[in-house]
């Protein structure tokens, strides 16, 4: 799994889902992309990537594409318009792709001048900021009295609802 993180200015979402498309054609990688404010970290990522592709492998994913299941598992959502929340919309956004599988490495780097990104100093693994805490608790309905009650933090939460897709199959 790479990473990449920017600010970008998405004037037409459909051209941009496109040129998304294009790229996972070309390098045949899974490319997902989500608005920061909705991903609680990293770990988030790592594991609605990891739990996607185990459920393909398995046959048991529930959207054709690679990417929507990842969308799917990051959402913690079997639903597809109301996991779509967490994507890119028109205007100016802080974007975090996911690119999985196939050309990694072109895909990646493709991604990266999609949007405009600077190169990465790490291989192409960027840092994912934390996004707007408030945003993530209303998304995956995290309320205070979870929150005091539950051993960890908000990540630990949404890492529960992710996995949690899971069992609700």
């Amino acid at each position: 799994m790479k990473t990449v993180t920017a600010t970008t200015t998405i004037d037409d979402l459909d051209s941009f889902l496109a040129d998304i498309d294009a790229i996972s054609e070309a390098t045949d990688a899974a490319i997902q992309c989500f608005d920061t404010d909705y991903i609680a970290g990293e770990s988030h990522l790592r594991r609605a990537v990891e739990l996607a592709e185990r459920a393909r492998e398995q046959g048991t994913a529930v959207a054709r594409e690679p990417a929507v299941e990842i969308l799917l598992y990051a959402a913690g959502r079997r639903q597809i318009n109301r996991a779509l929340e967490m994507g890119v919309d028109e205007g100016e956004t802080d974007v975090v792709s996911v690119v999985s599988g196939g050309d990694e490495a072109a895909a990646e780097q493709q991604v990266r001048e999609l949007l405009g990104a600077t190169d990465a100093s790490n291989d192409g693994d960027d840092s994912i900021p934390r996004g707007d805490t408030e945003t993530i608790r209303a998304f995956f309905d995290i309320g205070d009295r979870e929150l005091t009650v539950v051993d960890g933090e908000l990540e630990d939460i949404v890492l529960e609802r992710v996995a949690l897709l899971d069992v609700e199959k």
